[in-house]
């Protein structure tokens, strides 16, 4: 599992010109890739990292400032283009294994009292944001060991 995260001051999903969802505070913008993988435990353990990471203003996390988070997720983080002109998706999960791991990840978020907006799992979305700092982290669950269950 990849997480982008972002450091914004604000960002907002919209979604054939609706907004989805949309953060107007200061907080972070998730851009989550699911791998073939990936399982429940690696959705705990890239969560908890993401919500304890202390990446906000003053060295804080969105625990430690109660910051929403924004999770969109984003297949393209796994697209390889070490190869000719064409990424390949073959490391992205499909849809089946990736969208509930997707929810879970969000579920897990909520279960440690972060407030998440989404986008819409598939569709075509529009996200807009305003980076502050700027300041973008890479969280690769490769990086560390899920927690044993």
């Amino acid at each position: 599992m990849r997480a982008v995260l972002q450091r914004v001051s604000r960002a907002r999903v919209t979604v054939e010109g609706a907004v989805v969802g949309a953060i107007d505070e200061p907080g972070l913008l998730v851009l989550l890739g699911v791998t073939h993988e990936d399982t429940e435990a690696t959705c705990a353990a890239v969560a908890e990292k993401c919500w304890r990471l202390r990446i906000l203003d003053g060295e804080r996390s969105c625990a430690d400032a109660g910051a929403p988070l924004l999770v969109v997720s984003q297949f393209t983080l796994y697209g390889d283009v070490r190869k000719g002109r064409r990424p390949s998706w073959s490391r992205a999960a499909g849809r089946d294994h990736s969208e509930p791991l997707y929810e879970r990840f969000v579920a897990e978020l909520r279960e440690r009292g972060a407030r998440v907006e989404t986008g819409v799992f598939g569709a075509m979305m529009d996200v807009e944001s305003i980076n502050s700092g700027p300041f973008t982290v890479l969280v690769d669950s490769a990086d560390f060991a899920p927690p044993s269950p």
